[in-house]
């Protein structure tokens, strides 16, 4: 044991020996904490916030989202063209580029990088999958991508990392890599996996120049080390995730700059809507109006997160507040419908996973479990389990009623609904909610061109969410980012893509 702990240390040491040469070296550098850990860097399998958002730096996609904007803008693709009947998209590709190991792009790269996410099946795969039919190389400079029908949705998909393209030297369609070789405004000079990664802007980027040419992202256990290492200058950004209390404090000394913007984020608890008693309608639409979503936002978080009352976040075209909010006298009404009252009380398990989404946790499923015990009705039993087995348990349907959270693959109600709600995507959720009107819902406001068209289709699936209650909607988060005085370029974007090449000291 004490063999491996000197060794452990002479690696952090040599580690902080290079870092600070090569910081030394740089003419400009900006250091990013993060309690965020990397999973995968392979387009093919990232499906977590930070491998996606380090993708998000180093490659790019045949389309983008116009920096501060849900706008998508042209990126590796310089125009492109959509057929009338909205299924085949013809994409004229930039000319002159080059994956960062010198490897020419062209539209053989963007066919074998799609035609790879179908043979290797990584977790995001599905969301080409389901909708792309084949992928067809025109000639060098032009790709044609065929769907199975006509999905609106289908630009801000490839605006989402499974889409990058990848270079088809540095990779094969055997197994997934984390060489991460893409085309982006910067490319990996070293990572050492959940100490330090280090990013050297790409002298091949098409693009403008990223203002500082070298990035340092370190990584830290807890909110708490993360907020030591701003507050004491070992990083210049503290970026995901701080304490509630932290980001409060750190405001009121004034020392650093804390920046506030909209997120994607929500959170919401999850009936299973096979298993009793979570199969009966009533029960799910009394728990949802028992729960007071402002006393968690306000008691748990301080005002850093907002309620919700849709699965459609706030802020995004075709949300409406659909469910009901907190109204005792009828959570109890309904209770006492189905049969429950004081003498006979509903008992139910409420599950968590305490680390996985922060140490506030625990304390929401307490606050939950006070607010329904307040009904005089029902009694709350807490359990939890660490991430891999609560995501084990929920995937094979061992769970009734439990909390999860969710950030987006692309910017549209249909990422916010299909995968919730439609019956081919509810159970991978641990839902289980199927609903044929629901499913024609859907499928129709995907096949729409017209925005408001679309919006009228959402309005109507999620007044049936609201009637059925399978999800409670119970948050929308804020995003937070401490940095010192003098560190300029940070931009909390409503994607939530993090772009390090803007940000500069």
């Amino acid at each position: 044991m004490r063999k491996w702990l000197i060794i452990g240390l002479v690696v952090s040491l040599s580690v902080a020996l290079l870092s600070g040469i090569a910081l030394a070296r740089a003419k400009s550098f900006v250091v990013i904490g993060t309690t965020d850990k990397i999973v995968s860097l392979d387009p093919a399998k990232a499906y977590d916030y930070l491998s996606c958002n380090i993708l998000q730096n180093v490659m790019s996609g045949l389309v983008d989202y116009k920096p501060g904007t849900a706008n998508i803008v042209p990126a590796l693709a310089e125009r492109w063209k959509i057929s009338k009947d909205g299924k085949v998209y013809t994409f004229y590709l930039r000319k002159g580029l080059k994956f960062s190991d010198g490897t020419p792009f062209n539209a053989q790269a963007v066919k074998f990088s799609i035609d790879r996410v179908f043979k290797l099946k990584g977790d995001p795969a599905f969301l080409l999958t389901e909708v792309v039919k084949k992928v067809e190389v025109v000639d060098d400079y032009t790709v044609k991508i065929t769907l199975k029908y006509p999905y609106a949705p289908f630009l801000s998909v490839l605006a989402f990392t499974v889409a990058f393209p990848v270079s088809p030297k540095a990779y094969n369609d055997k197994e997934f890599s984390d060489v991460a070789v893409g085309i982006g405004p910067y490319k990996i000079k070293k990572w050492t996996r959940d100490v330090e990664l280090v990013l050297e802007a790409n002298p091949d980027w098409y693009g403008s120049p990223p203002k500082a040419k070298l990035v340092v992202i370190r990584f830290y256990q807890s909110a708490q080390s993360l907020r030591m290492a701003v507050e004491k200058g070992e990083v210049d950004v503290a970026y995901r995730t701080l304490n509630p209390e932290d980001i409060i404090a750190i405001k009121k000394e004034g020392k650093l700059k804390v920046y506030e913007g909209n997120s994607p984020v929500i959170r919401y608890i999850v009936f299973n809507a096979k298993k009793d008693p979570f199969n009966k309608v009533i029960i799910r639409k009394a728990i949802a109006y028992a729960i007071n979503r402002s006393l968690i936002t306000k008691r748990v978080f301080r005002d850093t997160a907002v309620p919700l009352y849709s699965m459609i976040p706030m802020g995004m075209w075709g949300h409406i507040d659909a469910l009901p909010k907190h109204d005792m006298k009828k959570a109890v009404e309904l209770l006492k419908k189905a049969g429950y009252d004081k003498d006979h009380p509903l008992e139910v398990d409420l599950w968590y996973t305490p680390t996985h989404y922060g140490s506030t946790e625990a304390d929401v499923a307490q606050m939950l479990k006070l607010m329904l015990e307040a009904t005089g009705v029902i009694k709350v039993n807490i359990k939890y389990a660490e991430w891999a087995t609560y995501v084990d348990y929920f995937l094979k349907g061992n769970l009734g009623f439990f909390l999860l959270g969710w950030y987006p693959d692309y910017l549209d109600p249909d990422d916010y609904m299909w995968p919730f709600l439609h019956s081919s995507g509810s159970p991978s959720l641990g839902s289980f909610y199927s609903n044929p009107k629901m499913d024609e819902f859907l499928l129709k406001a995907r096949q729409l061109s017209d925005q408001s068209e679309r919006a009228k289709v959402y309005e109507e699936a999620q007044k049936l969410l609201a009637e059925e209650a399978p999800y409670i909607p119970l948050w929308q988060a804020k995003q937070y980012c401490v940095a010192k005085p003098n560190v300029k370029g940070i931009l909390l974007e409503p994607t939530q893509i993090f772009r390090y090449y803007l940000i500069h000291k």
